[in-house]
């Protein structure tokens, strides 16, 4: 994801006796009146008085009453607390071996009591939740359910449980799975990454290191030269002196959703070593070399002076990254990056409802070149993203480099972006995202190494610049172009503004009428309705294409809006048909099992934590809705349409009640970005 829509500028509904709609004086306020002061003009007929606030008496009811549907703040557990509850729950009746399950016979499972999971068929029939309404998402695939007996539709299985262990999902319909071999040699910290150690010797971006930890000291002979690994230079890039076959060390960053990145499995990287390792590099020991965690001394036997091509004479073999092949951007409906909301299933909605370009969530460099199995599922793509990219984001050149070849090698993307505009404290405070927008030497660093890695297109997305007021992307642009982008998107607001405020579009026509002939700008910010596409491209005709972001969380269809020129007045039953399909949609990725089901409630939860703040076009005296405007209370034109609306988080969960059947016992649900908008979701 590109940058999390963690804040947003929709404040939340008034509450008490105030009402937006009235004057001081009692009087009704005009549709115009109220677009000044960013509210949304609600026709009179629909609206109602907002809900007084509960007292502790009603409010200590309502919690009896709805237990499992209040909100509440769960206290954080260590990694320890949550493994050990892992175990505890594999064990457990409701986690029956996958292997059994698929076959239905207890003997099939080749670990028989040292199996991880229960073998308890009896006892997991009886705690099994009842079947969900509808049919069983691997109906029409080839084979029987990969679920088996733990599927949460097993009464619509045709055979029973069938014997075998074919795996009914279409494998083709989603690649860019992380294979185990190549995560075992991330883990080990033995996967080597030729194109990029090479690209950045050439940069100069590979030296000697400088380290406070004590290291061995290597002579230099004839035969062997010393190779030492990281340090950083004086534009904060951080160097490694290693050379193709050389171990990375990596610097743990939590990705940007607060995972910590346990993977699922019980065979997890070796710890890391104190000791400082000296080994002789040779063919053999490159095979069975150990762990280098710590700062290595790597020797290896010089290279051939005949093979060496002078940095000069390489730049003028190779193609230059701006004469490599290019996605042509211009007036493609482009669904931004979405941290957590921009799921594969949520993509595949949208390009159901008219986008043509889709991006995976942000992924971090560090994460993906540990192996963490939870970043490498953010590159998951369907076979229905005929134009798919991937979004890393890191803070050094090697780090973006090596996880850049990793990626060209490992999965099919048609771009690469590169975020470097992320608000995320967590992120900015390891030197990635917007805080590169401090440091353009990092930036051209960054970009230099990464377009001379790959073939494919590399596109960066930065903001205007780190502090309010102070704009910097402009004097960029055109070094950005030559530096090997492909296309730049600029979101119309600094990082220090976060989402509040409204984009600068004038800022962003400014830097795409400064930019290269052949660098594509895009711009993004508050694109929310079909005129507002039409004004930023008529406004600045050199602008390549508009990014949707929050416009398409809220209204998805604002792709089908734009592409057939209307305001769709969309009914309520519409759009509970597009949340089923994102329903189906999910339990075909995420699993047909109670784990799937749930897995898929909190996503679709946490995408109507954002679809709620949306206003029915045949409700507003002014068309288009905007998103800086706040809603008054308001009901629907029907019992559904009125439920939507609500931005109480124990309707959201009625809603994904209709869908996906009774939440567990004890369920609770508090959206992942909260912000001033969530306010009142708490009272449930």
């Amino acid at each position: 994801m590109d940058e999390s829509p963690a804040e947003t500028v929709v404040d939340p509904k008034l509450s008490g006796d105030d009402s937006p709609s009235l004057k001081s004086n009692g009087s009704q306020r005009t549709p115009e009146e109220l677009v000044a002061k960013a509210i949304a003009p609600v026709k009179k007929e629909f609206l109602r008085s907002p809900p007084p606030r509960p007292s502790s008496s009603t409010n200590h009811q309502n919690h009896v009453v709805s237990e499992t549907k209040v909100v509440s703040v769960k206290e954080k557990k260590s990694k320890r607390q949550l493994k050990r509850e892992r175990r505890q729950e594999q064990k457990s009746a409701r986690s029956i071996c996958p292997l059994i399950a698929k076959t239905g016979d207890v003997s099939s499972c080749p670990y028989n009591d040292k199996c991880r999971f229960s073998h308890d068929l009896q006892a997991f029939k009886d705690q099994k939740p009842a079947d969900l309404e509808g049919e069983c998402p691997f109906m029409n695939a080839e084979g029987p359910c990969p679920y088996g007996l733990a599927c949460r539709f097993f009464g619509t299985h045709k055979d029973g449980v069938p014997t075998g262990t074919s795996d009914a999902r279409k494998k083709c319909a989603e690649i860019n799975g992380l294979k185990k071999d190549v995560q075992k040699l991330l883990w080990k910290n033995k996967m080597s990454f030729p194109k990029a150690d090479a690209k950045l010797k050439a940069l100069g971006l590979l030296g000697k290191a400088k380290s406070k930890m004590k290291i061995l000291e290597v002579e230099k002979d004839d035969e062997t030269i010393p190779s030492t690994c990281h340090e950083t230079n004086e534009n904060g890039c951080s160097e490694v002196n290693n050379e193709s076959d050389a171990k990375l060390d990596f610097v743990d960053v939590p990705g940007e959703d607060g995972v910590d990145g346990t993977l699922e499995t019980d065979e997890q990287p070796p710890k890391k070593q104190k000791s400082v390792i000296c080994e002789n590099f040779s063919s053999a020991e490159a095979k069975n070399g150990e762990k280098n965690v710590g700062i290595s001394c790597t020797q290896t036997k010089p290279e051939d002076p005949t093979d060496i091509i002078p940095p000069e004479a390489d730049r003028s073999l190779k193609l230059h990254p701006r004469e490599k092949k290019l996605i042509d951007f211009r007036d493609k409906l482009y669904l931004a990056p979405l941290t957590t909301v921009g799921n594969l299933p949520f993509r595949r909605v949208c390009k159901v409802l008219g986008a043509d370009v889709t991006c995976g969530e942000m992924a971090m460099c560090t994460n993906l070149l540990q192996g963490q199995a939870s970043e490498w599922a953010l590159l998951r793509r369907h076979s229905s993203e005929d134009l798919f990219g991937v979004q890393i984001c890191g803070a050094y050149p090697d780090t973006v480099a090596r996880a850049v070849e990793l990626i060209d090698q490992e999965c099919t993307v048609d771009f690469i972006d590169i975020n470097m505009g992320c608000p995320i404290d967590i992120v900015v405070d390891k030197g990635a995202g917007s805080a590169l927008l401090t440091k353009p030497m990092r930036i051209k660093s960054i970009i230099d190494a990464a377009s001379g890695t790959v073939d494919k297109p590399i596109t960066v997305k930065v903001r205007t610049g780190f502090f309010e007021g102070k704009n910097r992307i402009d004097s960029l642009i055109k070094d950005i172009g030559y530096w090997g982008t492909s296309a730049v998107t600029i979101h119309g607001r600094s990082r220090q503004q976060r989402y509040s405020k409204l984009a600068n579009w004038d800022y962003i026509y400014q830097c795409a009428r400064k930019a290269p002939d052949d660098l594509q700008v895009l711009g993004n910010g508050d694109v929310f309705s079909y005129l507002d596409w039409n004004m930023h491209k008529t406004e600045c005709p050199v602008l390549a294409t508009c990014m949707i972001a929050r416009g398409a969380l809220i209204k998805p269809w604002i792709f089908t809006e734009i592409k057939e020129q209307k305001h769709w007045d969309i009914s309520s039953g519409e759009r509970l048909t597009i949340l089923k399909d994102f329903v189906r949609f999910g339990l075909d990725h995420w699993g047909s099992d109670t784990k799937g089901v749930e897995t898929t409630r909190r996503f679709l939860l946490e995408w109507l934590s954002y679809t709620c703040r949306y206003i029915p076009v045949g409700l507003l005296d002014v068309v288009p809705q905007q998103l800086n405007w706040r809603p008054p209370t308001y009901m629907g034109r029907d019992d559904l349409e009125t439920l939507m609306a609500s931005d109480s988080a124990a309707d959201w969960i009625r809603i994904s009640e209709m869908l996906l059947g009774k939440v567990p016992d004890g369920f609770t649900f508090a959206p992942k970005h909260k912000s001033n908008a969530y306010d009142r979701a708490e009272n449930g």
